[in-house]
């Protein structure tokens, strides 16, 4: 029997870019509920990116360093027969997101000794121009699913 089809609800758009990416973006850095302290670093990031790359809109780099980042094959692990295959498998756009949110964060968080929103902000600047921590995590992942191409026909 099939399962139920997941109805996607419709998001009110975050308030300053009136855009879902980056309200997405804000629930993901957001620790312990604490969504004030959330946007409050987005916005300071998204503002020193403004000021750093001299332009009008920073929601053009950032939606540039999102889409550099999100990879477009990952490696998914598959028992045939006893032993565990890599398998190269494609990417849902969904996942796409939530990948490079996740890398761009963690990339952010491991530095050290500046404000986060700074840190963020050199990240998304980083990521824009295919530089940058987040963007050797998209490349490692992209060489490891060349690497186990061989293995591609378990994919089903």
């Amino acid at each position: 029997m099939r399962r139920k089809l997941n109805i996607k609800r419709v998001k009110p758009l975050e308030i300053v870019y009136g855009s879902e990416q980056i309200g997405k973006f804000i629930n993901y850095i957001m620790k312990d509920g604490k969504k004030s302290t959330a946007r409050k670093v987005v916005y300071d990031a998204l503002d020193i990116v403004k000021e750093k790359a001299k332009v009008e809109n920073p929601l053009e780099i950032f939606q540039t360093a999102m889409s550099n980042i999100s990879p477009n094959m990952e490696v998914r692990s598959r028992r045939v027969g006893g032993a565990n295959y890599q398998v190269p498998r494609e990417v849902r756009p969904e996942r796409k997101q939530a990948l490079a949110f996740r890398w761009i964060i963690e990339a952010a968080s491991n530095k050290k000794g500046k404000p986060m929103s700074v840190k963020l902000a050199d990240e998304i600047l980083a990521a824009s121009k295919n530089e940058g921590e987040a963007m050797k995590k998209r490349e490692n992942t992209h060489r490891m699913a060349e690497a186990n191409k061989a293995f591609a026909h378990f994919a089903w």
